[in-house]
């Protein structure tokens, strides 16, 4: 019934669909495994995409050819770029998607991608032969043979759904949880634990008050996510949401549940969110505060579900409904369905290497939430570069390996690999300590090439970033040759309350006043106007970009260069740390158990200390 595949792919949430997309589109013979053909895709949570340091990721997706992005711009409902009033390096884009949409549109690509076979059944164990994957076994009892496999078994794995004292087993609501992977895997020598997560009610926004809560509405203009010219929906089409808040009296409401949570009661033992609370724990947490603030985000264009972000709960669905009723514009509320929690398995990713592979198995892969993370945007990235390694893996080639001055992609995946995760992992801006580099404005120039010479990214795309990059050229040694006189922008310096020009300047300095964008500095300059009407807004902005931080993207790339060297020394796998008798006893038993990859990595491992990773550097020298 089934053909010799070289990579299987188990599981088709968010990382299961971009590793069969990236392996199939490298020219690996694919086979999707789902339990559900009609949820591919699905948006579990809540119906967006994007946000603070996660829009960055989205965009890394793209560039490197994966579906995100194509898929999240064709199903908007809502277009916003975070925080325009910083800088560039924190610059994000945000969607709110149509659920069913963003799900179809995901399935429809699916399909149209060559290599892609599907299947609709539950995988109860990975076949392993002389420490390697080699297939999978279904619960039907189809043993298909693979030369790889990739694991995004998301919330699925021993999965049990909690609503109050009430808890049944299940992946997500209505759908069974998956079992016999984990218990094969610690079998053969796998850690495993467990994590929580939760989602809120979704109720009728029939009956919402609308004219109770703050309009949030979509941005002018819609840039979307992918590189491609993916169309959109116009401006004027996008849906708003709305920002209400809960009060002392939902807060009220709500703890008299508590004694019935299963939080609190201690029935839930996996570690939840810290960045994503549940309602419950944010009113137990901050006793101070009398009010939180909900975001109510509409599911779609052809529904009236709204999602009731910052109302996650699994307290019993009388108190879910008696608080909501509380907040100002839900007097009225109906619920299609209570907010519940869900506690699932996974494996601690220090098991794993930078390809995201296994070390105890070879040609095994894991990705998305079976990782410890959290997140549409941290579960995709994550399934394309297992997809990736893993067609990499059954070719014989190299694994592609972002690095952290590369890619948020990169410090995420060292960051789970080197540090582990004991809570559900989140990317944030923070995480990453070269994200001047990193800015979503720039993925393509960064990544597009790498993913081209793998065969991923397309000659359609190459071609635009080659473009793209002798158009930034071109502008910039434009404006550094440029000479403006005071009286050519005596106007335009007035509108902005800028100081006047003394003498003649370079318009490359004058864009470096922090009140002066390139758009009106060319609008008001005549002869820059006419020397650049063929640019597009995008090249002209990237342009802007590099000369107002140049000197900040300079010190940056310094410490890049600075800190590469211990990046590019590569510890042995086989490298017996035993024979180092000066490490500390703790930073022993993480080499040994983590196996760092370079010096680097080593530094970065949690309880290592800087003396240890020069005795480390001092030995290999030896």
């Amino acid at each position: 019934m089934f053909q010799e595949y070289d990579v299987i792919v188990v599981g088709a949430g968010h990382a299961g669909c971009e590793a069969a997309a990236s392996a199939a589109n490298l020219g690996s013979k694919v086979l999707l495994i789902t339990m559900n053909m009609q949820t591919i895709a699905q948006m579990s949570c809540n119906p967006a995409m994007g946000g603070i340091a996660k829009g960055q990721i989205v965009r890394e997706i793209d560039a490197l050819g994966g579906y995100s992005g194509i898929v999240t711009d064709k199903s908007l409902l809502q277009f916003r770029m975070l925080n325009r009033s910083k800088g560039p390096a924190m610059w994000s884009p945000r969607a709110q998607s149509d659920r069913m949409l963003f799900a179809i549109t995901w399935r429809e690509m699916l399909e149209q991608t060559p290599n892609v076979d599907f299947y609709q059944d539950m995988v109860k164990s990975i076949i392993i032969e002389n420490e390697c994957a080699c297939g999978v076994v279904t619960g039907l009892g189809h043993s298909i043979r693979s030369k790889a496999v990739v694991v995004t078994s998301g919330t699925f794995l021993n999965g049990i759904i909690h609503i109050g004292e009430k808890q049944f087993g299940g992946g997500r609501v209505a759908e069974k949880a998956a079992t016999g992977i984990t218990e094969q895997l610690i079998e053969y020598g796998f850690e495993s634990d467990r994590l929580k997560t939760g989602t809120p009610p979704r109720v009728d926004g029939r009956s919402l008050d609308y004219t109770k809560m703050e309009e949030q509405s979509g941005d002018e203009e819609i840039t979307g996510f992918s590189y491609l010219d993916i169309p959109k929906i116009a401006p004027n089409m996008q849906r708003s949401c709305f920002i209400t808040y809960t009060n002392s009296t939902v807060h009220d409401i709500l703890k008299t549940g508590f004694d019935r949570s299963p939080m609190f009661s201690g029935r839930i033992d996996g570690v939840g969110p810290r960045y994503c609370p549940s309602i419950e724990d944010k009113i137990n947490r901050f006793s101070d505060r009398d009010r939180h603030q909900i975001f109510v985000e509409p599911e779609g264009f052809n529904t009236v579900e709204i999602y009731v972000n910052g109302f996650s709960t699994s307290l019993p669905e009388e108190v879910q409904i008696q608080a909501l009723r509380k907040i100002d514009g839900f007097e009225n509320a109906k619920i299609f369905r209570p907010g519940y929690a869900i506690e699932y398995d996974y494996f601690p990713p220090t098991q794993l290497k930078h390809s995201l592979e296994t070390k105890l198995v070879k040609n095994l892969f894991f990705a998305g939430q079976v990782n410890g993370t959290t997140g549409y945007e941290e579960a995709a990235c994550q399934g394309l570069m297992a997809g990736i390694n893993a067609h990499q893996a059954v070719k014989n080639l190299e694994p592609l390996i972002l690095k952290r001055s590369e890619a948020y992609i990169g410090v995420l995946i060292d960051d789970l690999i080197s540090k582990g995760t004991d809570e559900p992992y989140r990317m944030f801006t923070s995480r990453a300590e070269y994200r001047t580099l990193l800015r979503q404005d720039n993925a393509d120039l960064r990544l597009t090439e790498k993913s081209y010479e793998l065969g991923l990214a397309s000659e359609e795309r190459m071609q635009q970033v080659a473009e793209k990059k002798e158009a930034v050229k071109k502008i910039s040694a434009l404006l550094k040759e440029i000479y403006i006189q005071p009286n050519e922008i005596a106007d335009y310096l007035t509108s902005i309350n800028s100081a006047q020009l003394s003498e003649k300047y370079k318009a490359s300095k004058i864009l470096l006043r922090p009140d002066v964008d390139i758009i009106s500095l060319f609008n008001a300059v005549p002869v820059l106007k006419e020397k650049t009407k063929d640019y597009s807004k995008e090249e002209l902005e990237q342009a802007e970009i590099q000369i107002k931080y140049e000197r900040y993207i300079e010190k940056e790339n310094e410490l890049v260069q600075k800190l590469s060297g211990l990046e590019e020394l590569i510890i042995p796998d086989n490298f017996n740390y035993d024979k180092i008798n000066s490490l500390s006893n703790e930073a022993l038993q993480k080499f040994k158990k983590i196996k760092p990859r370079t010096l680097g990595q080593a530094g970065r491992i949690s309880g290592v200390n800087p003396s240890d990773v020069q005795i480390l550097m001092v030995y290999m020298g030896r």
